[in-house]
């Protein structure tokens, strides 16, 4: 069993960001600047925020955090949104979800322009990646990519599972798979809550990657030797090990899997650094003006 050390990877992608940043600077331009939106007060989303503007310190950028109560009405949220798009100092911006059940999630990705949509949520930037054309990849889907990319995990004609049709991950993550890059080339199957006998589909997966929200529901049984395995998975679970009282989970029982698999991400220290890295990728090339001119 091979670990893929997303920290490590993300770290690297991280130096390299900040060299950039540091010719930009250099050159008499101003530093990237991202801004995150933050609703409320839930854990994972506050623990999330923290690590992206932690993230843009290291690498140079200028980050703005604009909080507003679990109470905001869903006006308020599209102002705030309509200020950054007309915000010409904000190269992109992110609106942490998920979001309070009052407030249409759909309709405030679809307020953040297109140019400044450093998540890739925008139904543009998902309709743009689908005809391979340059756009914003969902950060988490592009990490996994990136991670798959440097272990040299080999994906033509191979067999992709995905359990989870999210429109943040699963979904996504169909897609770049199926697409004809060097990266790619999988035959894949999107296995979702209704699919039916999910383990004849999970247990034919050569790279099997499971982003359900479901902690340690994949078991060994479920996976065929030697499969590579990426778990999005990230719930916080009451833990009597930990001093915040909490640990986070992945959708995979590691300690079982990991003695059968090739590949397998941790949780923590998988995937999660690496959709940081991707987001602050894209926020670079919003700076630079490489999608959008």
């Amino acid at each position: 069993m091979n670990l893929i050390d997303g920290k490590k990877i993300s770290l690297k992608i991280q130096e390299n960001i900040a060299e950039e940043v540091k010719k930009i600077t250099s050159s008499g331009k101003k530093p990237p600047h991202l801004a995150a939106v933050l609703v409320g007060n839930d854990g994972g989303s506050e623990t999330y925020v923290a690590a992206k503007i932690k993230a843009c310190g290291r690498v140079g950028f200028n980050s703005t955090l604009i909080r507003h109560p679990e109470y905001v009405t869903e006006e308020k949220l599209l102002q705030t949104i309509a200020d950054l798009n007309n915000n010409s100092d904000i190269d992109g911006f992110i609106v942490q979800l998920p979001l309070p059940r009052h407030i249409n999630e759909h309709k405030i990705i679809e307020a953040v322009l297109p140019s400044k949509d450093v998540d890739g949520f925008h139904p543009i930037n998902v309709g743009r990646m689908v005809l391979n054309l340059p756009c914003y990849v969902s950060a988490t889907p592009y990490g996994i990519v990136q991670l798959l990319e440097h272990y040299k995990i080999e994906t033509s004609g191979k067999h992709c599972v995905v359990v989870g049709r999210s429109h943040i991950v699963g979904s996504p993550m169909s897609i770049l798979m199926a697409k004809n890059t060097t990266l790619g080339n999988c035959t894949v199957t999107l296995c979702h809550s209704k699919t039916t006998n999910l383990s004849d589909y999970t247990r034919s997966a050569d790279i099997l990657i499971c982003a359900l929200g479901s902690p340690e529901f994949i078991k060994a049984d479920m996976i065929k030797q030697g499969a590579v395995v990426v778990d999005v998975g990230t719930t916080r679970v009451e833990s009597t090990e930990s001093k915040n009282g909490f640990k986070l989970k992945g959708d995979v029982m590691f300690n079982e899997v990991s003695q059968k698999c090739s590949f397998i991400t941790p949780v923590p220290g998988g995937v999660g650094p690496m959709t940081i890295a991707s987001l602050l990728k894209n926020t670079l090339l919003a700076a630079k003006k490489e999608i959008y001119p």
